[in-house]
């Protein structure tokens, strides 16, 4: 609704809207919610107002209004910063780690939002209950269920941000790069085609921002697959999927091992990316692994550290 032309002001609660109806355009003037205008008088008062949209939703006609501010991304030295290695699961929904430039892991947090899966796994079954009774179309059955998906997005995206901001006051947020273009096949295809991975880590790219801080996407090849402490392959264990079991013997969470690697390809990207040529190639050498981004774990960053302390 252009200002002035579609869209006036008139009063704090009251405005008037240029709209098309009984075949001609006409001024409506319309009240807004009380509760509303002392909301963005509240949160929105440093921020500049853009023009109004309308929007239907179902059969009732609502004015979404957008505020504009300008923030400032901070810029610190790679030796300063805290980041958080996210890896984003079907079992578990998140895993969080914290670190820093040297490979320390500063904190720890998981994320399982059992209820809410619960519930989504109960309106799903609805749905197969009812297609299998002929049911072709369940238009409010699967509103129902991808409310709940929806939720669990909103739910996951804002632990993330309060584990980055609050707890540890992160610096970047570093997610894996997904590509879930193609045919989902396998048992968990429609866990697949209802994982909203993408929506979580926009969500966090709006709320970093709006903070001053970063988010980062690196290699998800292997990341899950090989083990933290450089030993190789891990061995999924079959009566849980979350937990496995490296060479060297030692049973680990693999979400957990997944967040630590995540972490330290960023690191190990950044270092390598602000050394010349010659020094890169010399680092590549004395540490193969870090030569290829698809190898690169925990311990190569650790490595790669020593080398460049030594």
């Amino acid at each position: 609704m252009y200002r002035d032309n579609c869209f006036v002001k008139t009063g704090t609660n009251t405005a008037k809207l240029k709209v098309f109806t009984q075949n001609t355009w006409d001024w409506l003037d319309v009240k807004l919610k009380n509760t509303d205008v002392k909301y963005i008088q509240k949160h929105c008062k440093n921020r500049k107002e853009c023009v109004p949209t309308l929007r239907r939703r179902g059969k009732n006609w609502y004015l979404d209004f957008a505020f504009e501010e300008e923030v400032k991304i901070q810029d610190k030295g790679l030796e300063k910063q805290v980041i958080i290695g996210v890896d984003l699961g079907i079992n578990n929904d998140c895993v969080c780690s914290a670190m820093k430039s040297d490979g320390t892991v500063i904190g720890r947090k998981f994320l399982d939002l059992s209820r809410e899966k619960d519930s989504l796994n109960h309106a799903i079954n609805r749905i197969k209950k009812a297609q299998q009774h002929g049911a072709k179309r369940t238009p409010r059955l699967w509103a129902r269920a991808k409310g709940i998906n929806t939720n669990i997005a909103n739910l996951t995206a804002q632990f993330i941000v309060d584990v980055a901001a609050l707890l540890y006051n992160a610096d970047v947020v570093i997610f894996e790069h997904l590509d879930l273009n193609g045919k989902k096949r396998g048992s968990k295809k429609q866990k697949l085609h209802l994982w909203k991975s993408r929506a979580v880590q926009s969500i966090v790219a709006c709320k970093m921002h709006r903070l001053g801080k970063r988010i980062s996407r690196i290699c998800a090849w292997g990341t899950s697959k090989l083990a933290y402490d450089g030993s190789g392959e891990v061995e999924r264990d079959e009566k849980n999927y979350s937990l496995c079991k490296f060479k060297t013997g030692k049973k680990y969470h693999c979400d957990l091992s997944a967040s630590y690697n995540i972490g330290a390809r960023y690191f190990i990207r950044e270092i390598l990316k602000s050394l010349p040529v010659t020094s890169r190639l010399d680092m590549e050498a004395k540490v193969p692994s870090c030569s290829k981004r698809t190898t690169c774990t925990l311990a190569t960053l650790i490595s790669l550290n020593a080398e460049l302390a030594a």
